[in-house]
């Protein structure tokens, strides 16, 4: 499908190219990465679906993400693979990166280590606090 010109300067331009990174990434310091964190609607386990918030005043709040990496000064007792509840604006933007022995592209995120307010081994029933 192709837009006139008027349409995509209206819809703010052509579609930016995505940046893929490829290979292998490690956090400097005690700062932690994390993927899997929620962003987006939800549906709840009875099929309510749940708009996203994020970007609107009651979207503030910590939100879980799953432990990718930590560096080498973290001393925290989280393990990779264990989920952390972050506070809320003490992560970075997402970047994509094509990880080795994953089909899908993973959105990471590096996070603050002073706001990680909790971790469990389990993934959590809601994607963030305050639900």
């Amino acid at each position: 499908m192709e837009f006139d010109t008027e349409t995509v300067q209206m819809m703010g331009g052509p579609p930016k190219p995505v940046t893929v990174y490829k290979g292998h990434i490690r956090p400097i310091h005690d700062r932690v990465i994390v993927r899997q964190m929620h962003f987006g609607e939800m549906v709840t386990k009875s099929g309510l679906i749940l708009g996203s918030d994020d970007g609107k005043e009651h979207g503030i709040k910590p939100r879980w993400g799953k432990v990718y990496a930590k560096g080498h000064e973290n001393k925290d007792e989280f393990n990779v693979g264990d989920w952390v509840l972050v506070e809320h604006g003490r992560w970075t933007r997402g970047f994509n990166m094509e990880l080795p022995d994953e089909d899908e592209v993973a959105v990471l995120r590096t996070v603050d280590a002073s706001g990680i307010l909790a971790y469990q081994k389990e993934e959590p029933n809601v994607a963030y606090i305050g639900t």
